[in-house]
Formats: structure tokens, C-alpha cells, sequence
């Protein structure tokens, strides 16, 4: 078994350290950099201007970092009197940990349906509520399009930006094969989509028959519409789950 781990940056570094102490031979392959936006310099303001109890809502563990780098090095702290909300535990686990703050996410369903779902996300705690969405440059636009319907008044702070690195496709698609790879990890649609691109398509019957693990049943939908056949979903979009779904699998191997 051998994995191909394509999550950005620190946290598929930490992935593929996490499966080769256990035996689980990975490779790292982050197919985007991740880079501070210059929208960061309008977040002390727009923090500043928001009402007691407004939203501040985070998309990602990039955004709560960035946001909070941000704020460190101007001298402005998150505001105690604003209520804060992520779409997922890990985010949420990052804000808590970096500023001591309470803040709210969807456990059960950690994505944008799951957020929405949320109480104080309905109707009637919206009317003239503001919102603060800190998130990359690119991001579904169902959450920000669903929280206007409902009332609220939305702001957004793309607080980084995703730049393709450059590879040879043809070059690396042979190392990987020589590796052994035969299962992905793919946790976004973008990945995915820059997979099949990248990928030469006289390659896409090799890529198409690994195992695909992903995080959420939107991006597996994806996978199978493109001829994916071997589809995990692992239960919750962090490192912790994806370890356990592909340990799993291994010993079911």
C-alpha cells in the first residue's frame, strides 16, 4: 500500500509522518502553496467595526492562522464581545488554542450544510446581524450566498491564496508508480480538479483505479461523476480521521 497525501503545506507533512511511523509508506505531494492575501491589512478595521454579538466566522485552520498573525503583529486582539464559529474541529481547536476564546462549530456535519444547520445560524437570529467570513480566495459559494437570503449582512476576508506548484506531470506520475502509490488522499475539490489536469491523460486509467480517500461526501460524489471506483470517506475532515481510515484500511488489506 502506498499513499499519496496531497493536503497543502504543514498539515500533509504531518499526515505523511503520522502514516510512516506506522508502517504505511506515503509520500507528500502539495499541489498548492499557500500565501498570505493582502485583504489581511483591512481585518483589524473591519473587526473594529462590527457590532457586539456579530459573527466572525473562519472556512479553514489557514484562515484562523493567518487572521491571527495578522492581528498579532498590528496589536489588535480578537474582540471578546463578537461570537465566533468554524467550519470544522480542527479550525476550531486552532482558534481556541491560539486566543482562549469560546467558539462554535458543527460537529456532526463539518462543512457548509452543517454550518448553516446550525441555530444561531437560522433566520431569526440573522436579521441585521453582520458577518465576517475570513477565508482563501476561493471557496463554495453556498454558505456566503445562503446567509444573505436569510437576513444578515456579509463581509468577506480572504485572509490566503492557493498558488499551483509547478511539476511535470509525465515526470511525476513515474514516481509515484515506482513508489507503489496506489490510494490518494484529497481533501478539496480543487485537488482534484488539478489532479486530472496535471495528470497526462494517457495516465487517468492508472490514477482512476487508485483507492481515492477524501473527507467529505460532496468531494466523493465528485470523484465517482469522474470514474472513481474505490471511494472512502473518512469521518471527520482532519489528519486524526484520515490516519484511522487508511490504518483501517491497511489492515483490511
Amino acid at each position: 500500500m502506498g499513499v499519496l497525501v496531497t493536503r497543502p503545506a504543514q498539515q500533509g507533512a504531518i499526515l505523511v509522518d503520522m502514516l510512516n511511523k506506522a508502517g504505511i509508506a506515503s509520500l507528500h505531494f502539495p499541489v498548492f502553496d499557500i500565501q498570505a492575501c493582502e485583504q489581511l491589512n483591512t481585518l483589524p478595521h473591519k473587526l473594529a467595526q462590527m457590532n457586539s454579538n456579530d459573527y466572525v466566522v473562519m472556512v479553514s485552520r489557514n484562515a484562523v492562522d493567518y487572521a491571527y498573525q495578522t492581528l498579532l503583529s498590528t496589536g489588535f486582539t480578537w474582540r471578546a464581545d463578537l461570537q465566533y464559529f468554524s467550519v470544522g474541529q480542527s479550525s476550531a481547536e486552532r482558534f481556541c488554542e491560539l486566543t482562549g476564546l469560546p467558539i462554535t462549530y458543527p460537529y456532526a456535519q463539518q462543512n457548509s450544510e452543517g454550518l448553516l444547520a446550525l441555530t444561531a445560524m437560522q433566520t431569526e437570529y440573522l436579521a441585521e446581524r453582520q458577518i465576517l467570513l475570513l477565508r482563501g480566495n476561493e471557496g463554495r459559494p453556498l454558505f456566503p450566498e445562503q446567509i444573505q437570503q436569510r437576513g444578515a449582512t456579509l463581509d468577506i476576508v480572504q485572509c490566503y491564496q492557493r498558488q499551483a506548484i509547478p511539476y511535470i506531470g509525465a515526470e511525476q506520475v513515474s514516481i509515484w508508480k515506482r513508489a507503489g502509490i496506489n490510494t490518494l488522499v484529497v481533501t478539496s475539490g480543487e485537488i482534484l480538479r488539478y489532479l486530472l489536469k496535471f495528470v497526462p491523460l494517457e495516465q487517468h486509467h492508472w490514477l482512476k483505479h487508485c483507492r481515492f480517500i477524501t473527507i467529505s461526501q460532496r468531494i466523493a460524489l465528485l470523484a465517482r461523476q469522474q470514474g472513481w471506483q474505490h471511494i472512502f470517506v473518512s469521518e471527520r475532515p482532519n489528519n486524526r480521521a484520515l490516519f484511522s481510515t487508511l490504518v483501517a484500511m491497511k489492515n483490511n488489506i
